[in-house]
């Protein structure tokens, strides 16, 4: 069975410690000034990633509070948000059976933001997982560690799990030659990347554009399976994403999105009342007309990516603006440990909406607004794997699953998936 966990505020506690220790360190002799400086955006990321003093969850929503069946998910994490901190209009969720909860929740602050809090049950959760380590992060499907590493055909995790059994796996060799040398993409401090919003006019432009691989490390030496897990950040999903330029390269084979990820995707955006949630908005940039009434039949995810984030990772603001269809849903799909979601508007002067996404919610986000607006994930929250991932909860305390739940525990899983190009578009490929 999971243990209850020492409260973030437990000063008696050793993380309380360092982290205070920590904090008066790094924060000795700075400018008091400086967060006169920051966006409000990026204020509410300072809020939430701190380590100390912890942050204070009060202002953030957390629907599972409203939930009776979550309540030792909740109590165990000792994480909890508010069900007042945010506005929301809550809305009965269309066709959902018994694998969804039968709510959808919207928020005006938001428009075309969606949240469907539990809606994939705790067995299709351990499914993702299973099928996102073992399965999709592999070939063909690129992590992040391709460029620096030959990782073995199987994929790193299942390596990982053998060497996990006894010994004889033999250590995973990086790409880059001894003594050779490899041009560098950046001369100087890394600089973040504004890409042009992609659109029909600018397509062929967009992909024509030259998409030069970046050069693997030079730093990187033979490493174990067990090293390389815990360095595990991503794995692609359908066209392949380009980080360098922040674009899709289509000069590359496009790898079909899986089963598993799209018939979850698709039940989720068919489970949200559209009718509803865009009834009394009149939005700038659809077009000739709202697409949400389409989505039903048009709805095609064809791109993607698995994020494999640990406890001390972030996802600091960004918008998403590389897809052609830039009103179609993104749905994101949380697992594992739980996490504070901000989403504000088109710059990151607009306060964000936070949200306590835990595991098995789904939020999607759509319509021209939503879909350009900034957003990010300052914190994953530490002890938070919720009870139905303990393979002792199934009565096989030796399980294979218990390399999962040993691999849960510091680790949230987001399945990110999205459509580049909308129903009827025949792109015209380099």
């Amino acid at each position: 069975m999971p243990t209850t966990v020492a409260g973030p505020y437990d000063t008696d506690s050793k993380e309380y410690k360092r982290a205070k220790r920590l904090h008066e360190k790094t924060t000795r002799g700075r400018n008091e000034q400086i967060e006169g400086d920051w966006t409000p955006f990026r204020a509410a990321e300072k809020k939430y990633k701190a380590k100390f003093p912890p942050p204070d969850l009060s202002g953030v929503l957390d629907l599972a509070l409203l939930d009776k069946t979550r309540t030792e998910e909740v109590e165990c994490g000792k994480w909890k948000g508010a069900v007042d901190a945010v506005e929301y209009r809550e809305l009965d969720a269309v066709g959902v059976d018994a694998k969804g909860k039968g709510k959808a929740y919207m928020f005006p602050r938001v428009p075309g933001l969606a949240l469907l809090p539990s809606f994939i049950t705790p067995e299709e959760q351990r499914d993702l997982v299973r099928s996102s380590l073992k399965d999709h992060a592999r070939h063909p499907n690129e992590t992040n560690l391709d460029t620096h590493y030959r990782l073995p055909e199987e994929g790193l995790w299942n390596a990982y799990v053998r060497s996990r059994r006894g010994p004889g796996v033999a250590d995973i060799q990086p790409r880059a030659a001894p003594g050779a040398s490899y041009e560098s993409l950046n001369n100087g401090p890394r600089q973040l990347i504004s890409n042009e919003p992609a659109s029909k006019e600018n397509f062929v432009k967009i992909a024509s554009a030259p998409a030069v691989p970046a050069p693997p490390s030079q730093n990187a030496r033979a490493s174990s399976p067990e090293t390389l897990i815990q360095k595990l950040r991503w794995a692609n999903i359908g066209w392949y994403y380009h980080w360098g330029n922040k674009q899709y390269d289509f000069t590359r084979e496009k790898i079909p999105v899986s089963e598993i990820y799209g018939s979850v995707c698709k039940r989720a955006v068919n489970a949200v009342p559209w009718d509803v949630l865009f009834d009394t908005r009149d939005e700038d940039g659809w077009g000739d007309k709202p697409l949400w009434e389409s989505w039903t039949e048009s709805y095609e995810p064809d791109a993607g990516i698995v994020n494999f984030y640990q406890t001390k990772d972030t996802l600091m603001a960004h918008v998403d603006r590389s897809e052609i269809c830039a009103t179609s849903p993104l749905v994101s799909i949380s697992l594992g440990c739980a996490a504070v979601f901000l989403i504000g508007g088109t710059t990151r002067d607009v306060e964000p909406v936070p949200i306590l996404l835990r595991s098995g919610d789904v939020v999607i986000m759509s319509g021209p607004g939503c879909r350009r607006a900034y957003h990010g994930v300052p914190r994953i929250l530490e002890n938070t794997l919720p009870p139905h991932f303990f393979a002792e909860q199934h009565g096989q305390p030796t399980s294979p699953w218990s390399i999962y739940q040993d691999y849960l525990r510091t680790t949230r899983i987001n399945i990110n998936v999205r459509q580049v190009f909308p129903k009827g578009f025949e792109p015209q490929l380099p």
